[in-house]
């Protein structure tokens, strides 16, 4: 197979379908090419494999070989020649992996150029001062991406120009100053690296490319497939393609344009555009751009032209698009297109719109809904449930809206410090010019993103939308100055208090107050779509230790309750001393005393429960902590004893205290094994979930009841366990005329229930995955140890693809899922199968679930809908 294809290469099936091969960017030029008949500037594709060799064993023997066949195809393709003195071919040089990673790796523009052909572009174009214009831009770009030079004195070297000239823009520097400037970055490039700038284009084309490579590596790529769960083994390809100058003269410009809009989903075209500029001036934010319908008055044929492209690539893609193009000279030219990335709000309204059609007569097409459902992702239903202020403050300034929802927080105005605050617990708002790929590590961990420039196509604004990270950029009124910036007359400092509102672009002093995000009318259709393909097939409850938990999580759709954690009620403050009274008891009159008085409490937590999902069935889990973690910590008792003594309750308490004290608790006396202890405390917690269920059905609601015992590991165990459920059963339903349902279960939660399914099942009702600590105990991590010493270095390293606290370890965790429930109902075919870890939420754990037979997922209240949407998505994918 070879490791270079040309844009026009005769592939087996649509380009488009070559994403794992020739990356998103390679496999859309290719089909605009190819297949769309657009105007495309000729090109060629190394390959996702050249990258993973070369990550492997370095620059394969092979590859400089085929990119000169495919330099010399592109150089009769286009009448010119690489590097010709007289009138030069330039390229570009651009990363495209399979999956859209906005501005984390590297781009190289008008490569080819050097002292000599510089002045035949000169010539053959007529004009000088574009020459030397983009040979300055060539030699800063190679020197800061290929050579590992600062970018930053070469920023301050063309600001001294402009100012020398007293001009407003790059566009004033004329031409003799931009020659002096070519040789003054060029003295800076032999004073930062060492090494004269190369001047042979082979050499500097194998230098770009392998700098793309390279980039692959950088942290700020590392840090973006992590944030977005793209595998790191995957590689990029690099996309060699013949340049055309939007920055020609001023019938030449440049631009980004989507089909619809990426904020709000309306039907209608939009994007920013420059006269007279390269691709990077706008993506940037450099300077503030025009949008599409400004065009109107400086290219109309060329607005034509471009929107009746948009039609053709929605209909062909049958999706919103995302596009690139230049302008040289009165000539349109389509420099990229992928589906484009979108808001929450967007999305939904995409997705519905599209199963109504698009289009007239034979133009016209639409989406089916299991297509609609499939293009709606977790982040996007997530975003829409983003928080929004309530009240109205004095805005201090006004920006573009590029990503909705309300953030709050300090203010910091470089992505280190921002990470810093963070890490100290601070909510941030990262404040900046703009943003680069160099900002993503601030960008991540930011609740909002604020830029004084830069349009919707942005930096800031193309990562803050994919994040669903609030988001203003081009609040030109902001002027930033050091670690401050001031609006006329009012200056806020680093670590001041701001609000920012990314659906209005509204700044304002101070913290405001939020509320939850109202969620659009397409939200409820898709989910209702949804629920139509899970019917029967993967149901949806909630993790929900409250009433009002209860009661919001079936607001948001829950079948029932997957987990109730009963330790949850014993906490609050007026059930701990109860708690500590039955612990410390030294009599058996004691503790039951004690727990008499939490009977009664407890009766009253599963009443409320139960009631709030009257009709559908509530998983109780009995007693899972160990009791140590109901006392004071020993080490804070023992510094009181040291310094003002304790008193004869906090003496006890120390006692027990140590008494109860575990070198490894997670695996030490908790669960069932608690109850070995102790079995008085679960026969109560069962007495006063039955007289709850028996209120409830005096009032003529019907409890469904699931008692779940925890961490079993023999059938022996469970049994015993069981039995003194039963017996509480037993006698609270003798008589009853009128009998709540019940049954009762485990929570398989080690790897050895999981392997002995099939005995611990002959004892059990239903079974419930814990996928929380059967993560912790198949992979001997501690869970609050590893997650922020150890995980970061095993991701970025890929010594681990995924966080499996995150996302369930498919082959090992999962394995031991797809065991228990096969085995289990082996021995009982009908056994209900459920989980109930923090995986329950997480889609693609619940794809791993739904392919394991599991009955249903149980997750966090507010993650229910978007686990009613993963369900049906993992249903139609495994159709």
């Amino acid at each position: 197979m070879p490791y270079v294809y040309s844009f026009d290469h005769k592939h087996r099936r649509p380009p488009m379908e070559y994403k794992d091969l020739l990356g998103g960017k390679g496999a859309n030029l290719a089909e605009m090419t190819s297949v769309l008949k657009l105007p495309v500037p000729g090109g060629f594709t190394v390959s996702t494999d050249a990258c993973r060799a070369y990550m492997e064993s370095g620059w394969p023997s092979e590859l400089d070989g085929e990119i000169e066949k495919q330099v010399a195809k592109l150089e009769k393709d286009m009448g010119r020649t690489l590097g010709d003195p007289k009138d030069p071919l330039l390229v570009s040089v651009r990363s495209g992996a399979k999956f859209s990673m906005p501005g984390m790796m590297d781009t190289v523009l008008n490569l080819g150029l050097n002292d000599r052909s510089v002045k035949g572009l000169a010539t053959s174009t007529d004009n000088e001062r574009f020459a030397y214009d983009s040979y300055r831009r060539f030699i800063a770009m190679y020197a800061r991406i290929v050579m590992d030079a600062e970018g930053e004195p070469f920023e301050e070297l063309l600001e001294a120009a402009r100012e020398k000239v007293g001009g407003k823009t790059d566009a004033d520097i004329p031409a003799d100053a931009l020659k002096e400037l070519c040789d003054q970055y060029k003295a800076l490039v032999k004073e930062q690296t060492g090494k004269p700038f190369p001047q042979k284009p082979m050499k500097q084309l194998r230098g770009a490319v392998e700098a793309v490579f390279s980039s692959w590596n950088r942290p700020r790529a590392i840090a973006y497939r992590n944030r977005e769960h793209i595998a790191h083994t995957l590689g990029t390809a690099v996309n060699v393609q013949a340049m055309v100058f939007g920055n020609r003269d001023n019938d030449s410009g440049t631009g980004v344009g989507f089909t619809r809009n990426a904020a709000t989903g309306e039907n209608k075209p939009y994007g920013d555009f420059l006269v007279n500029a390269q691709g990077e001036d706008v993506v940037a934010g450099i300077r503030n751009t025009q949008s599409l319908d400004d065009m109107i008055g400086v290219f109309p044929e060329i607005h034509d032209e471009l929107l009746e492209i948009f039609e053709r690539l929605e209909r062909h893609y049958q999706d919103m698009c995302d596009t690139e193009f230049t302008i040289e000279q009165g000539k349109l030219w389509m420099l990229q297109t992928r589906v484009g990335k979108r808001t929450g709000v967007a999305a939904l309204k995409m997705a519905v719109e599209m199963t109504k059609g698009t289009g007239k007569g034979k133009d016209r097409w639409k989406i089916s809904r299991d297509t609609a459902l499939m293009r709606v992702t977790a982040d996007n239903l997530d975003s829409v449930l983003h928080p929004q202020f309530t009240d109205k403050g004095t805005v201090l300034a006004t920006g573009l809206g590029a990503s909705p929802g309300a953030a709050v927080g300090k203010v910091y105005f470089t992505a280190d410090e921002a990470a810093d605050a963070a890490d100290r617990g601070e909510e941030i708002i990262l404040v900046r010019n703009e943003t680069s790929p160099e900002d993503v590590h601030g960008m991540m961990v930011a609740e909002g993103i604020l830029t004084a420039r830069g349009g919707l196509v942005s930096h800031a604004a193309v990562v803050a939308r994919g994040w669903g990270t609030p988001a203003i950029v081009g609040a030109e009124a902001i002027k930033i100055s050091g670690k401050q910036f001031s609006v006329g007359d009012v200056t806020v400092a680093e670590g001041d208090v701001i609000s920012i509102d990314g659906t209005t672009g509204e700044v304002v002093l101070g913290e405001m107050h939020m509320a939850s995000g109202e969620p659009p009318p397409e939200f409820d259709t898709i989910l209702q779509w949804a629920d139509k393909v899970r019917k029967n097939k993967l149901a949806v409850r909630a993790n929900a230790d409250s009433g009002e938990d209860a009661a919001n999580a079936r607001e948001l759709g829950a079948e029932g309750i997957g987990l109730c954690r009963t330790e949850h009620m014993f906490l609050a403050p007026d059930r701990l001393p109860v708690v500590r009274r039955m612990i410390l008891a030294t009599t058996d009159e004691e503790e039951e005393a004690a727990l008499a008085d939490l009977r009664d409490v407890q009766q009253a937590d599963f009443e409320e429960v139960l009631e709030a999902m009257d009709g559908l069935p509530v998983t109780i889990r009995l007693l899972d902590p160990p009791l140590h973690e109901f006392l004071p910590p020993v080490e804070e008792l023992k510094i009181k004893e040291a310094t003002s003594g304790l008193s004869e309750q906090e003496q006890a308490e120390l006692a027990a205290a140590e008494s109860w004290a575990e070198h490894n608790p997670m695996i030490g006396t908790r669960g069932v094994r608690l109850g070995v202890i102790k079995p008085g405390l679960y026969a109560m917690q069962v007495r006063a979930l039955l007289d709850a269920a028996a209120a409830l059905r005096k009032r003529k609601k019907n409890p469904i009841v699931e008692i779940m015992i925890p961490l079993t590991v023999t059938r022996e165990e469970l049994a015993l366990a069981r039995s003194w459920v039963q017996e509480e059963v037993d006698a609270a339903l003798k008589g009853m005329r009128n009998k709540p349902d019940i049954t009762i279960g485990t929570m398989i939660e080690t790897p050895r229930a999981a392997v002995r399914a099939d005995e611990i099942a002959e004892v059990s009702d239903f079974f419930s995955f814990g996928t929380n600590d059967l993560t912790q105990l198949t992979f001997g991590f501690s869970r609050d140890d590893v997650e922020s010493r150890m995980m970061p270095a095993y991701l970025e390293q890929g010594l681990l693809k995924r966080n499996p606290f995150d996302t369930i370890d498919q082959t090992g965790v999962g394995d031991l899922v797809r065991l228990g429930a096969e085995r289990g109902r082996a021995t009982k075919k009908k056994l209900k199968l459920g989980v109930c870890g923090e995986h329950g939420g997480d889609p693609e754990s619940i794809d791993l679930f739904y392919r394991v037979g599991l009955d249903y997922v149980s997750c966090s209240p507010f993650r229910v809908p978007i686990a009613r949407l993963s369900a049906a998505q993992a249903i139609l994918r495994n159709a």
